[in-house]
């Protein structure tokens, strides 16, 4: 498949909703508890590594900042693309992009896109470590650099980059109960992946695809 033809992903129909699966305690998601995860991490593998091609480009290098807000009760750091740029336009997504030359490595490219695209300074960022790489259909090999952010943070949003950012909570997406498999059939080739909606207040949140991809391996590393 050269090119995935236009569809509304919250219309494809969901299949499997993981209610059989446990959610990550809640005192598992705290700070420190995440760093000492980090700090000694388990034997595990992760559960989604890579989705089908729809483009037919050579791979490009690439790094996300999957930030875990440190508030009372923790969030995961979002932002939503505008409808104008050329990859996964709309949609919801980690701040992040491709590796540049002068970057150092894959957590120095984190954190230079997270100030580009959201104004997040790397004093309030503190890196935990990373999770394994994500392929994605677009041929992105996409690291997740997991990491701290100070509640005291302020964004100041690149709008070229970044139409909003917001925050959901990560118990919310730590729960399996909220991740949904969806399927999708186009010219013979059967593609699946995972949504985790949120309403926030009256906005729906609608994390899917690699994004979700990578919170669920973020899942499986905690739960392991």
């Amino acid at each position: 498949m050269s090119k995935l033809p236009a569809f509304d992903p919250q219309q494809v129909p969901v299949f499997q909703v993981d209610t059989h699966l446990d959610a990550v305690p809640a005192q598992h998601l705290t700070p420190a508890a995440l760093q000492a995860r980090f700090a000694n991490p388990p034997r595990w593998k992760p559960e989604l590594v890579r989705e089908r091609s729809f483009l037919d480009r050579s791979p490009a290098q690439a790094a996300v900042l999957l930030g875990v807000v440190m508030r009372d009760e923790p969030t995961v750091l979002l932002t939503q693309r505008p409808a104008h740029m050329s990859t996964h336009a709309g949609q919801i997504a980690f701040a992040g992009g491709k590796c540049d030359e002068g970057d150092a490595d894959v957590t120095a490219t984190a954190l230079r896109e997270a100030q580009e695209e959201v104004g997040l300074a790397s004093r309030h960022v503190q890196v935990l470590g990373t999770l394994p790489e994500y392929v994605t259909g677009s041929a992105f090999h996409v690291t997740p650099v997991v990491a701290l952010i100070s509640s005291d943070m302020t964004l100041h949003l690149n709008t070229e980059e970044v139409s909003a950012a917001f925050e959901i909570p990560l118990a919310f997406l730590m729960n399996p109960a909220h991740h949904r498999w969806h399927r999708y059939t186009h010219e013979g080739v059967t593609r699946e992946w995972l949504s985790m909606p949120y309403e926030d207040g009256e906005q729906l949140r609608f994390v899917w695809g690699a994004t979700a991809g990578m919170l669920r391996n973020f899942y499986r590393f905690l739960r392991a």
